[in-house]
């Protein structure tokens, strides 16, 4: 075991290197703090879904990351934690990480007297809640500490510099919404929708095109960051390769969000070109899709590829009063930067109605093989 770290001073260290695009807007952060929609107090589903896949990450550094050999010019290993959000997630995650990499090390190095020290480098938003972060961070914890602000779809660390890197549940946000769904000329136009659910085949093709090029992106930024033969995991919404987008309970929810705001614009309580201009910059892949991008960028071979059941560790039915309010802790941000502040409450009660009438639809879509995990090696 590393020894306990000791309170070292919180570094928080700009992101540098070249910027490949602007970073992800300032709207597209979780709720801080520590209040009734915070996602603080509203992440558990997202740490459920991830420890479904926590044997497959641990079996994954067992057979295929050589810790003996990336700790052969120092002892200490970098580990990057993109999207980390405000925790409590991102401590258990890490926790788990150097748990599976300590014990890697001592079947490869039985004899060996070294210690090996972990610093963790936690990434998000600039605008994220890092004093929310740092605040809750474990004070009795096998790592140091530090925090990276900015977008993960461009460089945050020096090059050949990180041995690990995590990514769960963030991934899945574009860097940007796809300018075509503004253009009332083009025929991408998303008019009287927030996403691509049931939308025309240019709207999906819009979305699809800007997740090809963030992923090259960040795989490119990753590559100059990830030594030879570290380690990258990858958690995030994924869509069955011969499913229709719109089984997913995500999907369904992103249809009643916008049939809410329309129902809204019917009472004049907002206008119809708010809607018209407001789009949910996220994106699900098939494992296809995430096959064909790696494989196209050619930095990494793919150790694992697979799709789970996000809700395998769920008891009992999916609680939908409990998931609006973790979409909201997600989420609100967003919409309150869009659209007026008080119309927020509103917008959300109705959409939990809405989903309480199709609860077996929610049910079928949530607990299918949704959710993707996908374990690179740098070459």
């Amino acid at each position: 075991m590393a020894e306990v770290a000791p309170e070292p001073s919180l570094l928080i260290i700009g992101g540098g290197g070249e910027t490949v695009r602007r970073p992800l807007p300032d709207s597209l952060h979780v709720n801080g703090g520590d209040g009734t929609y915070s996602y603080t107090r509203n992440s558990y589903f997202q740490r459920l879904a991830a420890n479904v896949v926590k044997g497959r990450i641990k079996g994954a550094i067992t057979m295929k990351l050589d810790v003996e050999k990336l700790s052969s010019t120092s002892n200490t290993i970098y580990i990057a934690d993109l999207g980390c959000a405000v925790g409590p997630n991102t401590f258990d995650a890490m926790q788990d990480v150097i748990h599976f990499i300590q014990q890697k090390y001592t079947l490869q190095c039985p004899q060996s007297n070294t210690t090996l020290q972990f610093l963790v480098l936690f990434n998000d938003q600039p605008s994220n809640d890092f004093n929310t972060l740092f605040t809750s961070l474990p004070r009795e914890r096998p790592y140091y500490a530090a925090g990276v602000p900015g977008s993960f779809h461009r460089r945050l660390f020096p090059e050949s510099s990180i041995h690990f890197v995590h990514c769960s549940y963030a991934l899945h946000w574009l860097s940007k919404v796809p300018e075509e769904l503004l253009d009332k000329n083009c025929g991408a136009w998303n008019k009287g929708r927030i996403h691509y659910t049931n939308a025309p085949n240019e709207v999906v093709q819009a979305y699809a095109s800007q997740f090809a090029k963030d992923m090259e992106e960040f795989l490119c930024a990753r590559a100059m960051e990830i030594v030879t033969g570290g380690m990258m995991t990858i958690i995030m919404p994924g869509l069955p390769n011969e499913m229709p987008y719109s089984q997913l309970a995500a999907s369904l929810m992103y249809d009643f969000m916008a049939s809410t705001f329309m129902d809204m614009v019917n009472e004049g309580l907002i206008s119809e070109d708010e809607v018209d201009s407001f789009n949910l910059p996220i994106y699900t892949p098939s494992p296809a899709e995430m096959a064909s991008v790696v494989e196209k960028n050619g930095h990494f071979s793919i150790e694992m590829l697979e799709l789970t059941n996000p809700a395998s560790l769920v008891d009992g039915q999916v609680d939908i009063k409990a998931w609006v309010i973790h979409v909201r802790a997600a989420m609100e941000r967003m919409f309150i930067k869009h659209f007026s502040p008080d119309i927020i409450d509103e917008m959300f009660d109705r959409l939990t109605k809405k989903l309480f009438m199709f609860t077996e639809q929610v049910e079928s879509g949530y607990k299918d093989r949704t959710q993707l995990l996908v374990v690179l090696i740098r070459k």
